[in-house]
Order: C-alpha cells, then structure tokens, then sequence
C-alpha cells in the first residue's frame, strides 16, 4: 500500500459495531505485512478503544458517531478513535494484584490493554471537539 494514505471509518454508538473498526484495521495491517500476532494485538486495541469512546465519550446515545480514521505510513499504521463527547481520557487502572484475586470486577482493563498492545498511544482532546485515541503500531516490532 502507499504511504500516507487515509481511511475513513463513522460507527454508530452501539455494542458490536466495534468489530467494523477492528476488522477494517486487521485487513490493512494484513496488506502492510504485519505478523498474525501483531494484528490479534491490533485488532484488540482498536475494538477497546472504540467501546470506550462509544460508552464514556457518547455514553452509549445511538445516534452518536465513533470516527475510526487509519493512517498508513511507511512502517506503522496509526490509528485514531474520537468520540464526539468529552473522551475517556487517560484514567487508572485497576489493581493488578487485587484483580489477579478475583476480588475486582472485570470493568476498566481497556486502557490498560490498549497501553501494553500498542507501540505509541496518547489521550486527548480532538481539534474539532470530542476526545480522542491516537495508537501506533510499527511493523518492525
């Protein structure tokens, strides 16, 4: 594919719609070259980050957009998720150890997730308003 090339992708705010985003993404990465294992990594994040802006961002309202915009460049494929609320933000996340205990519930492991799968990830507000993801993922990692 050549680079600096964009891909425009407006998901309704509802369950299961995430999966357009992810596999939109997978079929890209997949045409980039990246290794299965990248793209199960990939695709993970981007479906975190669009549930996140669907449920914190637009706070689940149907009619709300979730903007998916991939980016390719020559190495690395980046990824933006807005939501047009106020965005997640970067929050805590949970206790490992008291969650390895069973003693948490299974909420709040997106970010996290997102943090650990991707090479680059920043939090913040988009120019046009609403919040907004940005992910990297390089293909030589």
């Amino acid at each position: 594919m050549d680079p600096d090339k964009k891909i425009e992708i407006h998901i309704p705010s509802v369950p299961g719609f995430e999966k357009v985003a992810m596999e939109s993404a997978a079929s890209v990465a997949r045409g980039m070259g990246f290794s299965g294992d990248r793209i199960e990594d990939l695709k993970t994040a981007v479906a975190e980050a669009c549930i996140n802006a669907m449920e914190h961002g637009n706070r689940m309202d149907a009619e709300t957009k979730v903007g998916v915009t991939l980016t390719i460049g020559d190495a690395k494929l980046q990824v933006d998720v807005q939501d047009q609320g106020k965005g997640v933000g970067e929050v805590a996340t949970p206790d490992v150890d008291v969650k390895m205990e069973g003693k948490e519930k299974t909420r709040g492991w997106g970010i996290f997730l997102i943090k650990s799968l991707m090479d680059d990830v920043q939090f913040g507000a988009a120019p046009e308003g609403g919040g907004l993801v940005r992910m990297i993922i390089h293909l030589d990692r």
